[in-house]
């Protein structure tokens, strides 16, 4: 079981994590045109973003690698009777899309992207598997002392906007905006996170 799966369960009774998505929801829904948008929300955990955009997306599919989480998902789904939304199990640098002939107009995250090795590969992944002048919209921490996770914690320790930015432009991306949209309140500390929208660039 890995740290994710144990923390399935209680997940969402964290009031700062449920507040942190809707934040994140407000600010993708006015940056990103989401109305017939069918969105990948990528390391979705129990899916809190995923359904602050769903009134609004015509789909939403909801990917992670943690069991437990995907379980605590499906089962709000289901109470939910949320026709448009599928969960799956999936890492995009791992494996193939589970339907790769499908595209995703919208590829969203919210504090995954420091917990990924890869940050080039997976930016390079999520615009393969975006349709052309598709979006991503990818919230994590500002560049940190590593304190938030702690000096043992195999993570980044948040991204510097600039290289951040960078990044994106070479993953083909485009357009790029970043803005601080919340905090993240740890310790007695606040943290930043910023919120980077871009677009695919059509011709790669």
């Amino acid at each position: 079981m890995t740290e994710f799966d144990a923390r399935a369960a209680t997940w969402d009774q964290d009031p700062a994590k449920v507040a942190r998505a809707l934040t994140v929801g407000r600010a993708i829904a006015q940056a990103v045109p989401l109305a017939g948008l069918r969105v990948l929300e990528y390391g979705c955990g129990t899916g809190l973003l995923g359904f602050a955009l769903q009134p609004q997306a015509a789909w939403v599919t909801l990917a992670d690698t943690s069991e437990g989480m995907l379980a605590v998902l499906r089962a709000k789904i289901a109470a939910a009777g949320a026709a448009n939304m599928t969960p799956v199990r999936l890492d995009l640098l791992a494996e193939a899309e589970p339907e790769p002939e499908a595209r995703h107009d919208l590829v969203c995250s919210l504090m995954t992207l420091h917990h990924i090795p890869d940050t080039q590969g997976i930016l390079r992944r999520f615009h393969e598997v975006l349709a052309p002048g598709g979006w991503v919209a990818l919230a994590d921490l500002e560049a940190e002392d590593g304190s938030f996770h702690g000096p043992e914690a195999e993570v980044h320790r948040g991204f510097d906007r600039e290289a951040f930015r960078a990044q994106l432009t070479q993953a083909g991306f485009h357009d790029i905006r970043l803005e601080t949209v919340c905090e993240v309140e740890k310790d007695s500390r606040r943290y930043p996170v910023f919120l980077a929208v871009a677009r695919r660039l059509d011709n790669r």
